[in-house]
């Protein structure tokens, strides 16, 4: 069975809670990998790896513990890359498929974003965490587990 590994510097809570309950009722193991402690519940499926402090450092052992047909979870879009070039899924906390048909654009557009705001153009930032985002996580979780489990 392959394992979820989750991006838990920037997951937000009911997105954490979403992949716990998931682990749990498909027996999956979950690796929450962040530079500072992550609350969870105690549990056989879910684990917390801290990580040391440092730009990135988080992202670096995910990307050496990752295999091919786990699963990430994250909204970091170099991390996914590697995370992809590696042979692993990848699925933002909104449950966007992430993969080789989409990433280099989705990159591309973010350092296109990054270069806006460093020249003073404001962009707004993310949309806030919804109820139709955590349906819609839910349901493509749910889903890649059943394919995948």
């Amino acid at each position: 069975m392959p394992t979820l590994w989750v991006d838990a510097d920037a997951c937000p809570k009911v997105a954490r809670d979403i992949i716990v309950r998931a682990a749990e009722r498909t027996s999956t193991a979950a690796w929450f990998v962040a530079n500072h402690a992550v609350p969870l519940p105690r549990s056989q499926w879910v684990k917390a790896l801290a990580v040391s402090q440092g730009f990135d450092a988080a992202d670096d052992e995910i990307v050496e513990r990752i295999a091919a047909g786990d699963l990430l979870i994250t909204s970091d879009l170099p991390l996914a890359m590697s995370a992809i070039e590696r042979g692993a899924k990848v699925m933002t906390t909104r449950g966007e498929a992430l993969n080789e048909n989409n990433i280099r654009a989705r990159v591309q557009m973010r350092d296109f974003m990054e270069t806006m705001r460093a020249s003073g153009e404001h962009s707004g930032g993310p949309k806030g965490y919804s109820d139709a985002d955590r349906r819609e996580f839910a349901n493509a979780l749910d889903r890649w587990l059943a394919k995948n489990g």
